[in-house]
């Protein structure tokens, strides 16, 4: 079985780690109120989706 000759240091430990992380959402402006919103969904603030009013 492999031993490690020496201790892996916090440095190389934490570059390695770097590609472990949460990705951010896709987001877009919604075309109707300019809010923020994720692709593909109702827009939480004004309750439309491909320009009709979804939200009742």
């Amino acid at each position: 079985m492999a031993v490690p000759v020496r201790r892996t240091s916090k440095t190389k430990k934490r570059q390695r780690r770097t590609h472990k992380k949460l990705s951010i959402p896709g987001m877009v402006e919604c075309p109707e109120c300019g809010e923020m919103k994720r692709t593909h969904r109702v827009c939480s603030s004004c309750g439309s989706y491909k320009g009709q009013d979804v939200k009742a």
